[in-house]
């Protein structure tokens, strides 16, 4: 924070992007500070707490303050897709659709028998039409009777997000236990990219050998089939490996959805790594998609995936907002 330093936040400004700039715990005044940007999500009894991208709240006593300001909710992309909060949230869960659902004013309670916590948790797009007490009650019940745990998928980082309900949640004792990241990009230089997608299978149909590589649960049942089957336009490609009777070296799975394509599931096995075959499958997978009228693309992986980080890096992804599940205590 260059300039003057100038505390010009106060409780009224509960619910926007704020920096504020703190004196670390402990230092005396002027000694070293910590600087903060987040939604500030509430001020009481003298404390501050903000959330930031990260989903987990900060707590700041207000006389450690010694700046603060608003900021704009989002900063401005460099490049790639047009996309907001709004729009791309309800194209993700498209793709990941559950057995079971059922909802809460506007929050959507989702089962799958445990698979896939995207399909196991709830979509709290609005309001849920009750108290929040009364709600986190009647979504513990819920999970309860399906013997699984109750999670509530939460965003932050973008506008429109949720950080505001994140810090709710963690005042009753919810816990962040995942965050990954949304990723968007343009579709058509992915699906120009020089890669040999000679080997490259596209099916509407999952088969034994797919499953095989995928390995994300215990049994495949019909549930798992009914998740990875749904979506508006549904693609999986499959790499077979080098002998008869091998498991593939590579698969993938896509959700053409309107203008937006979703990859998932790219997954290589590993005696073929390096062979480029996950380009392979996103560049197969992409160039089906623009057949079908799609020009943009997205993506979830999770943070300390640093080898897929760095090939979506590579294929021009950006990071769009977080998501993260929390768990009822």
């Amino acid at each position: 924070m260059g300039g003057r330093l100038e505390v010009r936040i106060t409780p009224a400004d509960v619910g926007k992007r704020v920096s504020v700039r703190r004196r670390s715990e402990g230092d005396a005044a002027g000694s070293k500070f910590t600087d903060t940007v987040g939604v500030l999500t509430s001020w009481d009894a003298d404390v501050l707490s903000i959330t930031p991208k990260s989903g987990e709240s900060v707590h700041i006593a207000e006389s450690s303050l010694v700046a603060g300001k608003v900021v704009p909710s989002a900063p401005a992309r460099r490049r790639g897709p047009a996309a907001t909060f709004a729009e791309l949230a309800p194209v993700c869960a498209r793709a990941w659709q559950p057995v079971e659902s059922e909802p809460l004013g506007e929050w959507l309670l989702r089962s799958a028998a445990g698979f896939t916590r995207r399909a196991n948790s709830v979509l709290p797009l609005g309001d849920p039409g009750i108290p929040l007490d009364e709600a986190l009650a009647r979504v513990k019940r819920w999970y309860d009777d399906r013997g699984l745990p109750a999670y509530i998928q939460t965003a932050t980082g973008a506008e429109g997000t949720q950080e505001e309900l994140c810090a709710e949640l963690e005042g009753h004792g919810w816990r962040r236990e995942v965050t990954a990241q949304v990723r968007i990009a343009a579709l058509a230089p992915i699906g120009d990219l020089d890669a040999d997608i000679s080997a490259v299978r596209l099916s509407r149909e999952i088969d034994e050998g797919w499953l095989s590589r995928y390995q994300r649960f215990d049994t495949p049942g019909p549930h798992v089939l009914k998740v990875l089957g749904s979506g508006p336009s549904v693609w999986f490609a499959t790499v077979p490996g080098d002998a008869e009777g091998d498991s593939p070296a590579a698969i993938g799975r896509c959700v053409v959805d309107g203008r937006w394509a979703g990859f998932m599931a790219v997954e290589v096995g590993a005696a073929y790594r390096r062979r480029g075959l996950a380009t392979a499958v996103m560049t197969a997978l992409a160039r089906q998609a623009l057949d079908e009228g799609a020009s943009a693309a997205w993506l979830q992986v999770e943070e300390d995936n640093e080898g897929a980080r760095a090939l979506y890096d590579r294929m021009g992804f950006e990071t769009h907002h977080l998501y993260h599940h929390f768990r009822s205590a």
